[in-house]
């Protein structure tokens, strides 16, 4: 039986590729989102690949969806944590609800979907975890303090978890991906996304499917001397 794959926010953008790279290699892959219904239903439909409402910044939500997938799916053997949200704006406009949602999403999800899994990893002593950060968690960037906040913790979170799990078989990384030609880049002002490219020595935005193969590696059976790692996929924007 083939390992089953979980991609949190895996309807659309980088957790899409992801979804679909793993599921070419053979993965049986499941994918969460959020909240458009459209959008993943669309995705299911183009893809097979079931799809799992729940919101990742929940503990309780959390640990309701990852025991139905376990239920009809099988135990969870891969985990790429890649959900997360913006709320732009600089600190001293900067609302409550701003910082903690995505503090929630993106780093508060890491330990509620971990969490979740982590034990049965742990009582079948195998496990691949990749936690998706950013080049802004490693460099920073104006009007992010608490994404990059939130990136950085997520380079944190894997160093020490992958202390934790390294000896009962489980390896845990990270992924840092530069700016990869989403939805969400795409909609930048032309003469914005000109200067972010411009800063980049490749010479172009990275493709979603640029970071679905370093996932693909990482939790590869190739990997297994691989832990506590962050994998800087940024076009050489900034090296770490």
């Amino acid at each position: 039986m083939s390992r089953v794959a979980l991609v949190t926010g895996g309807t659309r953008g980088i957790g899409e590729a992801v979804c679909l790279k793993l599921k070419e290699h053979g993965y049986t892959v499941v994918a969460n989102y959020g909240s458009n219904d459209t959008q993943a239903t669309a995705f299911n439909e183009r893809t097979g690949i079931p799809i799992y409402k729940f919101d990742v910044g929940s503990m309780s939500a959390c640990q309701n969806g990852i025991a139905q997938i376990e239920k009809d799916i099988g135990p969870i053997d891969v985990l790429v944590n890649n959900a997360g949200i913006t709320r732009d704006t600089t600190m001293h406009k900067m609302q409550y609800e701003q910082w903690y949602d995505v503090v929630r999403t993106n780093l508060g999800s890491c330990f509620y979907v971990t969490r979740s899994l982590i034990n049965g990893m742990r009582e079948r002593r195998f496990g691949r975890i990749v936690n998706i950060g950013s080049i802004n968690g490693q460099a920073g960037q104006y009007g992010q303090v608490n994404y990059a906040a939130a990136k950085s913790g997520i380079h944190g979170f894997t160093k020490a978890l992958a202390q934790e799990c390294a000896p009962v078989g489980i390896t845990v990384n990270a992924i840092a991906p530069g700016y990869v030609a989403t939805d969400m880049v795409r909609a930048v002002p032309e003469v914005v996304l000109e200067k972010i490219i411009a800063k980049i020595p490749v010479g172009r935005l990275g493709e979603a499917d640029d970071i679905a193969r370093g996932v693909l590696f990482l939790v590869s059976d190739d990997a297994g001397f691989v832990t506590g790692s962050t994998l800087s996929i940024n076009g050489g924007q900034h090296m770490y």
